[in-house]
């Protein structure tokens, strides 16, 4: 008996093994957070913190002198305690500082966000403060479009926060802050909406305040606060949430808000009681607001009998009593409005406030369903997988002990596979369940009949991977597809790229894989179809080029940076191009640019600086000196690649060509020569003839030569490019040196024209904030 032991110890902890991995395996991410108040009556060691992922602590505020953020001094010894008391009861719970900006503190947030001292001051304290107190990020809580806030200085406001936070992560080895917001509905009354593009850019997620659309203080008729839906199309969170994905904002940044509170009408008759009834204001309480506590209780003293009702097709729980005509969210509503939110592939939920759940009623509702109600699939998964596992263990068991097949490190090493086996399984349901942005696989006959059989007449062009062709889906939609070709040395390589990486990167100014077709020994990428072809078919054409203005190719400019900055500071990874120049950016049916083609592209983590590689790829004249001598790559590579970009843009000329009096200088040294003698005008594209915009033109030529330099330090960051580009008057830029690749040398020390120093301002037409997708 003795001599069985190990085998039996051995499934002891295979189960263990298992049930650990199973468990992490199979949970998901989904965010289920909760506001608490301070001015609230709930105590913070009071809060069931193990309902919840993330708990906001809220509020802190704006000063109205130095517009740094600061918390009440009453506050303060709740807030150090917050983080350290909420993981006493979930330790893996995340906290995060909410700070309110809106009704009477919207004139501070609107006066610091439309002056860029003030912004500075404010993002600094932020950081500074959720530090302080052990938060693990920083929310804003009331920013609406009609409060006078200027929203395109809004947008510079959030791509610098998330900058400075990102400087200060960096620097400071701690983990990034979170950075989130509660916004409205959309539309926003008078046209007026947040800046969508920033805000999906530089926030981790925005929580829709999916509440308070009719409020007794304004509406003299009773009306749904937080309807889901509603037939006849009044204010409701479904129109509102299929408004922010219209307008290609992404559905797992979007957290839905669920109101722990309702209102109480007064009607006019008593003898009513449905909606847009004739109220006379507010029934209860002062403003007609009440908690859900508080409304269940008013329902079980002064309803005699009375229950609340359902309504299902708005979502809603109503009661009457008397003339008091009250509506809020019980636990039916609450369920199905996280189960709208599960379908809707939202990140999660947030409740506001956790002070007005009664014994955490509502909270458990939602975190059941949030995490709870596995599909049958996947639970037959999870069965299937264990029943194999059973079965191994007891055939692995009879082996083992007749010595036939399984030494001991055999066995154990056999368990480990089909661990990893039931890893993969579990994770790729996973991934099914959660709606990842995995690629729509196609049949090799659709994309044929799409393309009219690879017809030379959809033929768009053809590179080093292979022909691409445009094509048409059944449901209309336009497509790319570029077709592996047979004889590619490098295609199968960018296809796993390709498939790799572009399919989680979204942002608006990268072009979008839709699908992949591997059948018949195909290797097919489906892309989103640019019908405007690329940039070089308008640069180097003397007829073409006079469609980009000086405004669009400021704009063209804009878009690649956010795009770059994107691939470099804000995707999961650390993402290098290495393949950035005219033909690869495509542009949209605006003349949006989009970057396209990551066969050749890197990743990294966000805490390596740089890597090698013995295979050298790239096209010529885009390629940095430290690439083509050591093999080294780092962000720096697209930086050196995008300014020669840049100066093609501003000049209409290919990197190729030789240029000068004798006509032995290539484009960067043609390039600094003319800006070093004060002749840049004659480098500029004879078709930007808007003579106000030179110097403009001169200070992205200035920073385009500044970006080419032969020693990677000495290339700013694409954040501090974004910086200078975006800052009319007070980034000054440093001299250039002389290019690398160089047929004739500088001295370094030779005298450079005064007029070299003058800091020039890009902004005739403004590159503004960063955008994502």
């Amino acid at each position: 008996m003795a001599s069985n032991k190990p085998i039996f110890f051995s499934f002891f902890f295979l189960l263990l093994f298992l049930s650990l991995n199973l468990q992490s395996s199979v949970s998901q991410t989904w965010i289920k957070a909760g506001y608490w108040d301070s001015s609230a009556s709930l105590p913070v060691s009071d809060i069931n913190s193990a309902l919840f992922t993330h708990l906001f602590c809220a509020f802190a505020y704006v000063n109205s002198t130095s517009y740094q953020l600061f918390v009440n001094s009453s506050n303060e010894q709740h807030f150090s305690n917050f983080t350290s008391t909420v993981k006493l009861k979930n330790p893996s719970v995340t906290t995060i500082l909410s700070i309110w900006v809106g009704r009477t503190e919207s004139t501070n947030f609107s006066l610091m966000v439309n002056e860029t001292s003030r912004r500075k001051a404010f993002i600094e304290s932020s950081i500074k403060t959720a530090r302080l107190y052990g938060f693990h990020g920083l929310d804003l809580y009331g920013v609406e479009p009609r409060n006078g806030i200027n929203m395109s200085s809004f947008g510079t406001f959030l791509a610098e926060w998330r900058a400075e936070v990102a400087s200060e992560s960096r620097n400071s080895g701690k983990t990034q802050l979170l950075l989130t917001m509660s916004a409205n509905r959309l539309p926003i009354v008078n046209s007026v909406s947040y800046p969508i593009e920033s805000t999906k850019l530089n926030l981790d997620w925005v929580h829709i305040r999916a509440y308070d659309y009719y409020v007794p203080t304004l509406d003299r008729f009773t009306g749904f606060h937080a309807a889901l839906y509603d037939p006849l199309v009044r204010a409701n969170t479904d129109d509102g949430i299929k408004e922010w994905l219209k307008r290609e904002f992404p559905a797992d940044k979007l957290v839905l808000g669920l109101p722990y509170h309702g209102y109480g009408w007064m009607l006019v008759n008593s003898g009513d009681s449905g909606i847009d009834s004739a109220a006379s204001g507010p029934a209860v309480t002062i403003d007609g607001s009440m908690g859900y506590k508080s409304i269940k209780s008013f329902i079980l003293n002064y309803g005699y009998g009375v229950e609340a009702v359902y309504n299902s097709t708005y979502v809603v729980n109503i009661c009457k009593i008397g003339s008091n005509w009250i509506n809020f969210d019980d636990v039916e509503a609450i369920k199905a409005k996280v189960s709208y939110a599960k379908v809707k592939g939202l990140l999660g939920y947030s409740a506001f406030q956790l002070s007005n759940d009664d014994n955490w009623v509502l909270s458990q509702a939602a975190c059941g369903i949030g995490t709870s109600q596995p599909k049958k699939h996947r639970l037959l998964v999870i069965v299937s997988v264990t029943v194999a596992a059973m079965v191994f263990l007891k055939i692995a068991i009879i082996c083992y002990l007749q010595k036939k097949i399984f030494k001991s490190q055999g066995l154990w090493c056999a368990l480990k596979m089909l661990v990893s086996w039931i890893r993969t399984k579990i994770s790729a349901e996973k991934r099914h369940e959660n709606d990842d942005p995995n690629l729509q696989v196609f049949s090799f006959y659709s994309i044929k009949a799409a393309t009219n059989n690879f017809s030379n007449d959809n033929k768009l062009g053809e590179g080093g991977y292979g022909p691409v062709y445009k094509g048409k889906l059944p449901n209309g939609q336009e497509i790319a597809v570029k077709r592996l070709s047979k004889s590619s040395n490098q295609g199968f390589e960018e296809f796993k790229n390709e498939v790799t990486l572009t399919a989680r990167l979204q942002h608006v100014n990268l072009v979008r894989v839709l699908g992949i077709c591997t059948e018949k020994e195909e290797k097919l990428l489906v892309y989103e179809f640019m019908p405007n072809r690329s940039l070089d078919f308008y640069l180097y054409d003397p007829f073409k080029r006079h469609l980009l203005d000086w405004r669009r190719r400021v704009s063209i400019i804009e878009g690649i940076t956010q795009g770059l900055l994107y691939l470099q500071e804000y995707s999961n990874y650390t993402i290098i191009h290495r393949d950035i120049k005219a033909s690869n950016i495509l542009l949209d049916y605006e003349m949006n640019p989009k970057i396209s083609d990551f066969g050749m592209a890197k990743f990294f983590k966000k805490d390596e600086l740089e890597a090698n590689t013995g295979r050298i790829v790239g096209t010529y004249g885009y390629v940095p000196p430290e690439y083509v001598r050591k093999g080294q790559y780092s962000t720096k590579y697209d930086v050196y690649s995008f300014r020669v970009l840049l100066l093609q843009i501003i000049s209409g000329k290919r990197n190729s060509s030789l240029y000068g009096c004798h006509e032995n200088l290539n484009l960067l040294e043609y390039a600094y020569e003319l800006w070093k003698q004060g002749r840049e005008v004659e480098f500029f594209d004879a078709s930007l003839d808007d003579s106000s915009s030179s110097c403009k033109i001169i200070r992205c030529m200035q920073l385009a030569l500044l970006c080419v330099q032969e020693n990677p330090a000495d290339r700013p960051s694409m954040v501090k490019v974004f910086t200078i580009l975006k800052n009319e008057n007070s980034v000054a830029i440093s001299i250039p040196k002389q290019p690398t690749y160089s047929i004739t040398r500088y001295e370094r020390k030779e005298s450079i024209d005064v007029g070299r120093k003058k800091v020039f301002s890009v902004n005739d037409a403004s590159i503004t904030q960063v955008e994502p997708r």
